[in-house]
C-alpha cells in the first residue's frame, strides 16, 4: 500500500529536490503544500493549498496523510540575517508549532522536520549533537532563529514522547544546489557566489568578508539521502542527527571552485564592509551513520560544479 506523503514547502529549494526523490519512488503518493507559489507539473504528484500560520489550513493539509516531511520556512542569507532577525523567528515559530500539534492530533505516522546547525558554538573540532550546551550563548546574530530551532526541536521531542507520530530531526548544514535562490536579496552563501559569478560584468567576484571564514556545506542530493534513510530506517519514537559534510571550507575555496566551474576568468575580491558570519562549525555524523548508514556521498568541487551549470541551464529556459 502506497504512503501518501506531504512535502510542506513544497514549492522551496528543499522541498522541491525532495518531491522529486519521492515522485521517482512508486510506492509514494506525494502531495506538495504550497501557500502563494504557483504549483509545478511533475508525474505522481498532486497540490494542496495552506498558510501554515493557520491552524484550521494546517488541519486541512494533514487530512489523510501518512508522512510529513516540514521543509517550509521562512529563510534568507546573510544580510537579513544580520539586518533583519526577526524574520526568522515568528513566523517559523508558528508554523511549526502548529503543524506539529496537527500531526500529533491526526496521528500522521512520520514527520521529518529540518533544523541547522546554528545554535553550535564555533569550533575547531568536529561537533556532535551533544556538543550544543543550552547554558552557553549563542552567537548574536543567531540569537532569535537559533533559539527557534532549539524550541522547535524540543517541541518535536514532547510530541514524539506524548502522541503516536514519529518525529526525526535533522539539524543541517548550509545546503545547496539545484532550485536554490540565486538572488542577492535573499540567497544563501553558494547560492549569491554562484549568482555574482555568472553575472560579473567587471572581471572579479566580491564575497562578503575577508574569504578566510570557514563553512561546512552539502549538497541537497545528501540531504534527500539522510531524510529517505529516516523514513525507512528510524523506529524510535525521536532521534536527532547531525547532518553535515563533515568538514570545514574556506568561503575563498568554495568561492574559486565556483569560478572554475562557471568557466569564466574572473579574479576573486573580498568586501569586508559587507555581513558576514564570522564562526568555525564542522559537524560530526557518527550518528547518522551508525543509526541511519548515512554519509555525504557529494563533494563540493563536483556538487558545485553541477549546482552551476544547472543554473546556466535554467538561465538558458533548459530546466
Amino acid at each position: 500500500m502506497k504512503k501518501r506523503i506531504l512535502v510542506a514547502g513544497a514549492t522551496g529549494f528543499i522541498g522541491r529536490n525532495i518531491i522529486q526523490a519521492l515522485c521517482a519512488d512508486p510506492t509514494c503518493d506525494v502531495v506538495g503544500l504550497r501557500h502563494k507559489s504557483p504549483p509545478y507539473d511533475l508525474p505522481g504528484l498532486s497540490w494542496r493549498q495552506g498558510d501554515l500560520r493557520d491552524h484550521a489550513a494546517v488541519d486541512r493539509a494533514l487530512q489523510d496523510i501518512d508522512i510529513v516531511i516540514q521543509a517550509a520556512a521562512t529563510t534568507s542569507g546573510a544580510k537579513d540575517i544580520a539586518e533583519r532577525p526577526a524574520i526568522h523567528v515568528t513566523d517559523n515559530a508558528v508554523m511549526n508549532s502548529l503543524l506539529f500539534r496537527a500531526a500529533a492530533e491526526r496521528s500522521v505516522q512520520h514527520l521529518v522536520f529540518f533544523s541547522c546547525s546554528i545554535m553550535y558554538p564555533s569550533s575547531d573540532r568536529l561537533l556532535k549533537e551533544e556538543d550544543f550546551d543550552a547554558n552557553q550563548p549563542l552567537k548574536p546574530y543567531y540569537f532569535g532563529a537559533g533559539w527557534t530551532k532549539v524550541y522547535l526541536e524540543k517541541m518535536a521531542e514532547f510530541f514524539a514522547t506524548t502522541s503516536k507520530t514519529r518525529f526525526t530531526v535533522l539539524r543541517h548544514t548550509n545546503i545547496y544546489g539545484p532550485f536554490d535562490k540565486f538572488d542577492l536579496e535573499r540567497s544563501h552563501m553558494i547560492g549569491a557566489t554562484i549568482a555574482k559569478a555568472l553575472a560579473a560584468t567587471d572581471g572579479k567576484l566580491t564575497i562578503w568578508g575577508s574569504g578566510e571564514e570557514v563553512r561546512d556545506v552539502l549538497h541537497v542530493d545528501d540531504l534527500t539521502e539522510a531524510v529517505l534513510k529516516a523514513l525507512s530506517r528510524q523506529t524510535t519514537p525521536f532521534e536527532l542527527f547531525n547532518i553535515g559534510l563533515g568538514r570545514a571550507v574556506p568561503v575563498r575555496e568554495l568561492a574559486a571552485q565556483i569560478v572554475r566551474a562557471s568557466g569564466r576568468d574572473l579574479a576573486i575580491a573580498c568586501d569586508t564592509s559587507k555581513p558576514s558570519l564570522p564562526f568555525k562549525v564542522a559537524l560530526d555524523c557518527a550518528k547518522a551513520e551508525r543509526l541511519l548508514g548515512w554519509k555525504p556521498k557529494v563533494q563540493p568541487e563536483e556538487g558545485l560544479a553541477r549546482t552551476v551549470a544547472w543554473r546556466k541551464s535554467s538561465l538558458s529556459g533548459e530546466t
